[in-house]
């Protein structure tokens, strides 16, 4: 029986690469059978262990046919491909760079949480929480003003000019609020009437050009740091010295574009967009460092990439990149923003998120 689960394990270990999954392999000392009382043996269930497969051990399997295998091999130890493969992305921790590969791929494991907010999202735990939303007469920010006006949030939105775009939504609207202004932040501070449950970071900029080497533009790259690296610190500053986070959460919206590891990726041989990247890695540092000198306060921190938005900001990608990259309407990357927020805690704080599949994503 000990060989013949040997045998089982091993198939199912080849068949596992053929379905797509991580390698695995059972090595002997975890088939051990353990001794009864009186000596006997008892064979154990196979567990798997995490190991790299010798290449041999696939040896004369034609790759395309190691599917097939998979799955007649997990139908006899109780599971299906489609549980395996959900069991893997379940145990994933980063999410992927490749925004076209990352979109695809989440189509191909027809994930629910990436391509259908709806089917996991529940705002009602935001009835009655003071949310106040920093950069919000536009696109996303005024998309997750609505939607918590709309689970019953007591929701404060903040804008620099006029409040055009809020007048009809039914929160509280303090204008002449310009993250460049410290100034400003006082009239934030004072306006506010009270602390607050939840400080959602939004406002941002991305200069219309693209900038490489032989066409910098260093004044719109220092308006891009000055807006979403010192704004949220500077937000955050005004409201943390005067009472206003305690008991509460913040949400700083950033972008991958300020994943370091990513570029190798969605840069690969062309660099670019030096004041876009750079703002938002700057913007991240900021956040694990308020992360840190908050900890003791019990208020956590936590960046979150809100996912490809169809947004003034990105239009000058257009529609053919909207489409193959997966961007959504601001409403539905609303909620998924929000999604994020309902789980942050002193054990998400100074990490960051992608919100389009709840993933990590590496510094």
């Amino acid at each position: 029986m000990y060989r013949k689960c040997r045998s089982v394990a091993l198939a199912a270990a080849i068949a596992a690469e053929g379905a797509g999954l991580r390698r695995l392999a059972f090595t002997s000392s975890m088939l051990k059978a353990p001794r009864s009382a009186k000596g006997s043996t008892t064979p154990p269930a196979p567990r798997v262990a995490t190991a790299a497969l010798p290449e041999a051990a696939t040896g004369g399997i034609a790759m395309e046919r190691l599917a097939s295998v998979a799955a007649a091999i997990f139908t006899a130890m109780g599971l299906s491909l489609a549980t395996a493969k959900q069991a893997r992305a379940e145990e994933r921790k980063y999410s992927l760079a490749d925004q076209v590969a990352r979109f695809t791929r989440a189509k191909e494991e027809k994930n629910e949480r990436y391509l259908n907010i709806e089917s996991v999202y529940d705002g009602s735990w935001l009835k009655g929480k003071r949310v106040l939303v920093v950069g919000a007469s536009r696109g996303l920010g005024l998309n997750i003003v609505k939607e918590c006006v709309a689970q019953g949030a007591k929701a404060i939105a903040t804008c620099r000019g006029s409040p055009k775009g809020l007048e009809d939504v039914g929160c509280k609207v303090i204008s002449g609020i310009d993250v460049q202004d410290t100034k400003t932040m006082d009239k934030l501070a004072k306006e506010l009437g009270g602390p607050i449950d939840l400080l959602i970071q939004n406002a941002g900029y991305f200069m219309e050009g693209q900038e490489f080497l032989d066409s910098l533009n260093d004044k719109e790259e220092l308006k891009q740091i000055d807006i979403c690296a010192l704004g949220p610190l500077r937000v955050t500053g005004a409201l943390y010295k005067n009472g206003l986070l305690k008991g509460g959460k913040v949400l700083i919206i950033t972008s991958q574009a300020g994943s370091v590891e990513w570029r190798f990726t969605q840069n690969k041989k062309e660099g670019g967009d030096y004041g876009h990247h750079m703002s938002r890695a700057a913007c991240n540092i900021g956040a694990v460092l308020m992360s840190e000198e908050m900890k003791e306060a019990g208020i956590p921190v936590t960046l979150v990439h809100p996912g490809f938005n169809r947004t003034e900001m990105t239009s000058k990608f257009g529609e053919e990149v909207w489409e193959k990259e997966g961007a959504v309407d601001p409403a539905i990357g609303a909620k998924r923003v929000l999604h994020e927020a309902k789980r942050i805690s002193m054990a998400t704080t100074g990490k960051f998120f992608n919100a389009e599949d709840g993933l990590e994503i590496p510094w």
